[in-house]
């Protein structure tokens, strides 16, 4: 342990007093050294990155009692707290959050909602909306490989978040020819990062993906022998997979429904259905209140559904209420209706009104309807 330190020397004095040459009143002092051993006053400063944990009882005591409380409290808190540093960073890694797969009570069916089901899938069906033919599930018939495949699945997830699907499309399509024409566990590896950022930049968070990217597929080369995993679980350990991505990737990747993928749009428009008893604040709860009423069959295509709905008709700002079906038949509690009232019409009523009461001669003013 190195320690820094000073000496101050301290000698005892004693005063002489003399006449003073020019006035009676003043009595002039001289200081003089007594003779003797001289008194040393030492400090001990403490690196604090070298003091070790064990030696801090050691450190107390080694402290001069001239020291202050202060001094010796704010030193033993610093090397306290390099000594927590040190033992976190040893520590090994935490383990993965286990995903919750149900509520402890189920949340009950709301009304009418197979009537509010089947009418967006009538509409679904007759307007194509852009995940339909860039979605998630589109990346792994560009590549032969079984594994392939269920990666470049999971690559697509991942790059699709805070992503509209039109820059997910394009940004997969770069990065499979920027690591060679195929996306494979061992070509991402071998790729830099440069080469992944500039594939990828389009998307949001693109910075972050890339080390994500990178860090997923060493996961899964040196984990799961170059695979995708097939629980949620498994899935969700994987640097930026959530559970909305681990319950997609199982769906398309190993065809096994297992949950709900809920994202945005599934979360909005089934909050502005009031199909949850009190509104759902987050995407998970939502997932949980969905899985506990809706039958299983319908886990794995209400995300696509209501993904297309949301980007075609039920938008999050401006709504198309007028074009919904929904909102005739009254399924909707959230929809809007436009007023027809016309600009032209209530100005001329006014106009009428103020020359009916005024007896003054009366003007008439015709304004035409927009």
């Amino acid at each position: 342990m190195s320690a820094a330190r000073r000496v101050a020397t301290e000698r005892a004095t004693r005063l002489a007093v003399k006449s003073s040459p020019y006035h009676a009143a003043v009595t002039p002092c001289d200081a003089q050294d007594i003779p003797g051993p001289s008194t040393t006053r030492r400090r001990i400063r403490v690196k604090q990155e070298d003091v070790e944990h064990d030696d801090l009882a050691d450190l107390a005591d080694r402290l001069p009692a001239a020291a202050t409380k202060k001094r010796a409290k704010t030193k033993t808190t610093e090397t306290t707290t390099s000594v927590t540093i040190t033992e976190t960073k040893s520590r090994s890694p935490k383990k993965s959050k286990v995903i919750p797969q149900s509520l402890a009570v189920p949340h009950p069916a709301p009304a009418r909602w197979k009537e509010a089901y089947d009418a967006i899938k009538e509409m679904r069906s007759r307007i194509p909306a852009p995940v339909d033919t860039m979605g998630c599930d589109q990346a792994q018939w560009k590549e032969q490989d079984p594994k392939n495949s269920r990666f470049a699945t999971l690559i697509s997830l991942m790059l699709s978040s805070q992503t509209k699907d039109e820059v997910t499309d394009a940004a997969v399509a770069r990065l499979r020819t920027a690591v060679g024409g195929s996306l494979s566990v061992d070509a991402v590896i071998a790729a830099d990062e440069a080469t992944i950022s500039e594939a990828i930049c389009k998307v949001g968070f693109w910075r972050r993906k890339t080390q994500y990217i990178k860090q997923a597929a060493q996961r899964l080369r040196d984990d799961f022998d170059s695979d995708v995993p097939k629980t949620v679980d498994e899935l969700c350990s994987l640097p930026g997979v959530g559970p909305k991505m681990a319950f997609l990737a199982l769906q398309v990747a190993w065809k096994l429904n297992l949950g709900i993928g809920v994202d945005v749009h599934v979360h909005r428009i089934t909050n502005r259905l009031g199909w949850h008893r009190r509104p759902t604040k987050n995407p998970e709860e939502t997932r949980l209140n969905l899985q506990s009423w809706l039958p299983k069959e319908l886990h794995g295509e209400i995300n696509h559904m209501l993904v297309g709905f949301g980007q075609t008709v039920c938008l999050p700002v401006g709504p198309k209420c007028d074009s919904c079906t929904l909102s005739s038949a009254r399924l909707c509690p959230s929809a809007q209706t436009k007023k027809s009232t016309k600009r032209g019409s209530r100005d001329s009523v006014s106009t009428n009104s103020l020359a009916e009461s005024d007896p003054r001669p009366k003007i008439e003013i015709e304004v035409e309807n927009a």
